[in-house]
């Protein structure tokens, strides 16, 4: 049978406090991206699967610039086609949105969608990343946007349901 061992490094830092929640791996590319709760960042880190370690490539605030409210960050996903990635701000109420740079891995902001709630906990986006849900969990709704596959930017579809606290947004497949 299998035996876990430390790895050499056993780990990889962020910015002291910065409180690591959630990582998404890149669908193609050794690339993960690390939410952090806390200080509202993002650390992106190269992957090396041999040697099973992480590189640090950059860290990049989820907030938009000048923004001085009290907040802290939940899920993160990269879109299934690998060029954007995606994070929510609670107490700023947005979905972050980055574009990601295939030669470097480097995340380059693209601009942030109101979730149209307050403390958007949880969000994904379905299979085919058309659609992002994000759920306000303080607002007890789920709101679903519309994914632009060439800008990664999100529009409102006007589509809302009433769901008591959601947390967590998962899809299924038949």
């Amino acid at each position: 049978l299998g035996k876990l061992v430390p790895n050499d490094p056993p780990f990889a830092a962020v910015a002291p406090g910065a409180g690591p929640r959630h990582f998404a791996f890149h669908p193609r590319k050794r690339l993960v991206s690390i939410m952090t709760e806390l200080n509202s960042t993002i650390t992106a880190f190269g992957y090396d699967a041999r040697r099973g370690a992480l590189e640090s490539l950059q860290t990049v605030s989820t907030l938009p610039e000048g923004f001085s409210g009290n907040t802290t960050t939940a899920e993160i996903f990269v879109h299934p086609s690998g060029k954007f990635l995606y994070g929510s701000n609670r107490g700023q109420d947005s979905i972050a949105i980055f574009a990601i740079d295939a030669a470097t891995g480097k995340l380059a902001p693209i601009g942030h969608e109101p979730t149209q709630g307050k403390n958007p906990r949880g969000f994904n986006l379905d299979p085919t990343g058309t659609w992002l849900v994000a759920g306000n969990q303080d607002t007890d709704n789920l709101v679903v946007f519309r994914v632009d596959a060439r800008t990664g930017k999100l529009r409102p579809t006007g589509q809302s349901v009433t769901v008591g606290t959601p947390v967590c947004i998962e899809f299924t497949r038949p």
